[in-house]
């Protein structure tokens, strides 16, 4: 199945969503609220139907002879008895970091991931305002604009770089980030969407703890690309433990996680 689809065909889907995203960008737009009070705008809806149409008619145009199902976190919800069975599945979030999108900050990607029993194994997270795309699939590597990922040696630096949320600090998180054992300056870097994560895996940081609440389709691109790149991303247990963090769940609400760069 994997050798079957092109990195490059679902690059040019994320791009043309993100084109999209920056005509409502550009102007202005209303916003209306979910009822977890999460933003939704008119942005997101069009990037959810351009990526799924162009996902279905990519289907549709090559030789794959099985539906890939669809999860978004602006699809229909579709509950776990449909979805448990899934062997391969697109997770998609067509606008992650919407609140950024709001602020006009810049801070939003599109992600879209290939799921496979659990585990991402293609990912692409393109930001339209940074025009950055960052992309992986299993056994090809990661990359950023092309260049293999990482970029940096997180070693060779005299401070020690932590990811943390621009919009979601927990309690949990700062306690995690003041127990971090090291002899470096620690220096905090906030930042909205999958882009903590991309951080990680281009080696421009070397942590990104996340002690509170995301949804699958935040993550599942951006944990493709750590895969591909010298970093991990688990789930994060207790201090001394961390597990598998894994896809599909009949919640998918995440589990806390860590994501570390130098395996």
């Amino acid at each position: 199945m994997l050798d079957q689809i092109d990195i490059q065909d679902i690059i040019k889907i994320a791009k043309d969503a993100g084109e999209a995203i920056m005509k409502i960008y550009n102007q202005n737009f209303d916003v209306e609220y979910k009822k977890d009070s999460s933003p939704l705008t008119i942005a997101d809806k069009k990037a959810n139907e351009i990526i799924v149409n162009a996902l279905n008619q990519l289907l549709v145009n090559s030789f794959l002879q099985q539906n890939i199902p669809i999860l978004s976190e602006e699809g229909r919800s579709i509950p776990y008895d449909e979805r448990k069975n899934w062997k391969y599945f697109w997770l998609i979030d067509p606008l992650d970091g919407t609140k950024e999108f709001v602020k006009k900050n810049g801070e939003f990607t599109v992600n879209i991931a290939l799921i496979y029993k659990g585990t991402p194994i293609l990912g692409v997270v393109y930001s339209p305002v940074l025009n950055v795309c960052y992309w992986a699939k299993k056994g090809e590597g990661a990359f950023k604009n092309g260049k293999k990922l990482p970029l940096k040696a997180n070693e060779e630096r005299d401070v020690y770089k932590i990811v943390a949320s621009r919009s979601h600090m927990s309690n949990e998180t700062k306690k995690f980030i003041e127990a971090i054992d090291t002899d470096k300056e620690k220096i905090i870097i906030s930042i909205g969407s999958s882009l903590k994560i991309c951080l990680v895996a281009e080696g421009e940081a070397n942590i990104y703890p996340r002690l509170s609440s995301t949804m699958e389709w935040d993550t599942a691109a951006a944990h493709a690309i750590v895969n591909e790149s010298d970093g991990f991303f688990n789930k994060y247990v207790d201090k001394d433990a961390c597990q598998q963090h894994l896809y599909n769940k009949k919640n998918l609400l995440n589990d806390w996680f860590v994501v570390k760069s130098g395996r």
